[in-house]
């Protein structure tokens, strides 16, 4: 059995949840349509001519990429243009495109986490906030006999995390009261005689962004037709997520070192380095991508180095003069992300055994040349 596409975006948006996305970014389905069979799907950086001709020869129904297609409204779509007619073969081979972007950047365990570990920084925390989550607290009475039941289904949706502790509860048992009334089909009680029933209380901490999917699973779980629960705002924040990482190195290396790390371990031939090629470093941040304006962040957590693509000449001047390193591998680096991406797509497909095959693009995407 092949995956739906609505399933595979399903398994996609697991991993980067569209609501970490920042503002404006051009996110999801750019192309094509979701209600059909996916037999094989693709995982690219970007998409270009070599990537939709690699597509067509794979016979791929979806294309999940990182940079997008469609930066702006269209107002004409000419099949003549260079753009227009990669539109037109993606279209005419019913190959539908989605965007994962500064989602895949933002979330934990994705880009930047990749990205850090390669280059061996630890205990990385963002570089640059952009999205503390909102805690919500569920509360929900249950009969004795299914506690256990509905709070495997709360935990298991997501509830329940504090800090680095998952599966966080708490229970106590009591007495609810409640009189069914004509037209009800009481999970215990009789129509029209009010009931006493022995009942534990669960609550623990539910995200704001997943209490609809979490309060879904517990009514699902939950034995009664009309199930007794609150759902409030709390006055607390959860995990901050932003762009970026930013941690200390196993050791400190001097910056000639680690530009040996970073060109090994993201695979990339050429660096531009700024800063004193014998100087140490024991502190870095990375960003992929575009990361010029995040320098003055790197300065002010204390990085001796910021690791990020898209240096400008003007920003290279001002850090050489703040005394923080820049190393630039070029926004390409970020094609780390196609086999870690696929790796998370098969291994959900094959949780759920369906035969959808997920295939990593072997074309080479960087623009420049370097002589």
């Amino acid at each position: 059995m092949f995956a739906k596409g609505q399933t595979v975006i399903q398994f996609m948006e697991q991993l980067a949840p569209k609501h970490l996305a920042v503002p404006e970014d051009k996110i999801g389905l750019q192309l094509g349509s979701l209600q059909k069979e996916i037999q094989n799907v693709l995982i690219a950086l970007d998409i270009n001519d070599e990537v939709v001709e690699e597509a067509i020869k794979l016979n791929v129904d979806l294309i999940i990429a990182h940079h997008a297609i469609i930066f702006r409204p269209l107002k004409q779509l000419q099949t003549d243009t260079p753009m227009g007619k990669i539109y037109e073969k993606l279209i005419k081979h019913d190959i539908s495109v989605y965007i994962s972007h500064t989602n895949l950047d933002i979330t934990e365990g994705g880009m930047n986490d990749w990205m850090a570990e390669a280059l061996g920084i630890e205990q990385g925390v963002p570089l640059d906030e952009v999205h503390t989550e909102q805690l919500s607290k569920l509360v929900v009475f249950v009969p004795k006999s299914h506690h256990q039941q509905v709070l495997d289904a709360i935990l298991g949706a997501g509830a329940g995390h504090i800090g680095n502790y998952s599966d966080c509860s708490f229970s106590n048992e009591g007495y609810g009261t409640y009189k069914p009334h004509a037209g009800t089909n009481p999970y215990l009680g009789t129509e029209g005689k009010l009931e006493t029933a022995e009942e534990t209380r669960i609550e623990t901490i539910v995200p704001q962004s997943i209490r609809n999917k979490v309060v879904q699973a517990m009514l699902k779980a939950h034995p009664y037709e009309e199930v007794a629960y609150d759902l409030y705002s709390l006055d607390l924040k959860g995990r901050t997520f932003g762009l970026g990482r930013v941690g200390k190195l196993k050791a400190a290396m001097s910056l000639s070192e680690f530009v040996e790390v970073v060109k090994k371990n993201l695979q990339v031939d050429h660096v531009r380095v700024v800063g004193d090629l014998n100087r140490s470093v024991r502190k870095a941040a990375v960003l992929g991508g575009s990361g010029s304006r995040y320098v003055s962040p790197a300065i002010f957590r204390g990085a001796d180095v910021l690791v990020t693509g898209d240096i400008d000449y003007h920003t290279a001047q001002d850090a050489l003069m703040a005394g923080i390193a820049l190393i630039d591998p070029g926004h390409n680096a970020e094609k780390i992300m196609k086999s870690k991406v696929a790796e998370w797509m098969e291994h959900k497909l094959q949780e759920k055994k369906y035969e959808t095959k997920v295939h990593v693009s072997v074309v080479n995407t960087e623009t420049f040349q370097f002589m």
